[in-house]
């Protein structure tokens, strides 16, 4: 693999070999995981909905206090990154953007970001899955709420839990009882015959897929009791990764139908616009 990089000593961006990467031991992104990115699917050496992951990465960099980051650079560093990795299809790129070197506290020194694009191998999906609800909550009130920082310890401990329990992904409720998410995915379900998706304000990420399916397939952004999860019809998750991905059952408890009709009709047409414009 060949890494873009800028800052952290590599002036305003180069492409090196993995194996001569490096971070300063000091850097913010590792001492206390102070650090936003995007996770960008690309396509015979294009990456899907770049404009729009961009746009996100800067909400989450403001949001983190990072500042303005330089979206033009980021932009040709993908492109980099995927000229020298082009043998990677369909690729996942991984832009990474950190407080740079700091203090070993939670303060920062105020210096140079540190930017990183990676590119690997995308995975296909499964065909279906199974989630497992978790036993703690997202805070939705969170300073961090709606933010995809690099801070992802309980996310890996969730996916954990789901894992030792059957399921390849976990779901989390929010403080006020209601569905919020997965741990790298946003939810839908279908509900007395409505395609509902939690809002914004119940803390989820505002998933790139999840706002395209929203666009192309429509549904409703409502509020939903974990207590109706029993009452769902069908229901699917969005990503990156996954595009729309059935949903078979939930904490074992299998759906009447996986893909449902719903279901299949977000599929299908997901994969049809998606096909249609890289970069809707």
């Amino acid at each position: 693999m060949k890494i873009w990089i800028s800052g952290a000593g590599y002036g305003s961006g180069r492409v090196v070999d993995e194996s001569e990467a490096r971070l300063p031991a000091l850097d913010h992104g590792i001492t206390v995981g102070d650090g936003v990115f995007e996770t960008v699917k690309s396509v015979g050496g294009e990456a899907f909905a770049l404009t729009r992951h961009l746009r996100r990465l800067a909400r989450s960099a403001r949001g983190l206090g990072l500042g303005e980051i330089d979206l033009d650079l980021l932009r040709d560093g993908v492109r980099r990154a995927l000229e020298a990795n082009p043998d990677t299809d369909p690729g996942r790129v991984r832009i990474t953007v950190t407080g740079g070197p700091g203090p070993l506290g939670s303060e920062r020194a105020g210096g140079e970001l540190t930017a990183m694009v990676a590119v690997g191998p995308f995975a296909r999906p499964a065909p279906r899955v199974d989630v497992a609800v978790v036993p703690w909550t997202r805070n939705e009130n969170g300073a961090l709420s709606g933010l995809k920082t690099t801070s992802y310890a309980e996310n890996v401990l969730a996916l954990e839990h789901a894992r030792r329990r059957g399921a390849g992904e976990a779901i989390f409720a929010n403080t006020s009882g209601n569905l919020c998410e997965g741990t790298g995915s946003n939810i839908f379900v279908v509900l007395d015959g409505r395609l509902l998706t939690p809002p914004l304000s119940a803390g989820p990420l505002a998933g790139i897929t999840r706002e395209l399916v929203l666009e192309w397939v429509g549904g409703e952004e409502e509020d939903v009791p974990m207590a109706e999860l029993p009452r769902v019809a069908e229901a699917f998750l969005t990503s990156t990764g996954r595009d729309v991905q059935p949903i078979r059952a939930v904490d074992g408890r299998a759906l009447p139908a996986a893909p449902g009709p719903v279901t299949a009709k977000a599929m299908a047409v997901f994969a049809e616009r998606g096909a249609a414009d890289l970069d809707p």
